[in-house]
């Protein structure tokens, strides 16, 4: 009996290493659809709301609905990626600001503040060190694992547009 577990062990480790390995380098698609963008903070902001700023950041030009930060009953933070970079879930930009509210505070709110009362609740108005678009976020088949390979192996910014 203990002969058979070990042996089912080891199908099912050798089947998941199989899976690992199959991943490849992606050649970023850039058709119409929803972007995948990827990018670094200068602190992790990860749990904070993000909003968009105007070009010159005087003033907040889109914020969410607390409805806009949900998938299903999900919140939709953004995915933790190698070397602290992370996968956009929610519609940021060059011009994204993180407020004070995280996602959780945010969508618990009664009513959501107007813009210029969002506006003093901005922590950081010029949050990003790196931001790439990697094209159409559809043409991904296992999105994670394939963008964690292009960081790993320094490809993301060759492969990807560098927006900053």
């Amino acid at each position: 009996m203990r002969i058979i577990c070990i042996l089912l062990l080891g199908i099912l480790v050798g089947c998941k290493l199989r899976k690992q390995m199959k991943v490849e380098l992606v050649e970023p698609l850039f058709t119409s659809g929803p972007p995948t963008l990827i990018y670094k903070t200068k602190k992790d902001y990860s749990k904070l709301v993000p909003v968009i700023l105007s070009d010159d950041k005087t003033k907040i030009v889109s914020f969410p609905h607390q409805s806009d930060l949900k998938k299903g009953a999900q919140l939709s933070v953004p995915t933790a990626l190698n070397t602290n970079y992370y996968l956009d879930n929610r519609g940021i930009g060059l011009n994204v600001a993180f407020l004070k509210y995280t996602y959780k505070e945010y969508s618990e709110l009664d009513s959501i503040p107007n813009a210029n009362e969002l506006f003093s609740l901005i922590v950081d108005s010029d949050p990003l060190v790196k931001l790439c678009d990697c094209g159409n976020r559809n043409t991904f088949t296992d999105i994670v694992p394939q963008l964690n390979l292009l960081i790993t192996k320094n490809e993301l910014r060759k492969r990807c547009k560098v927006l900053k």
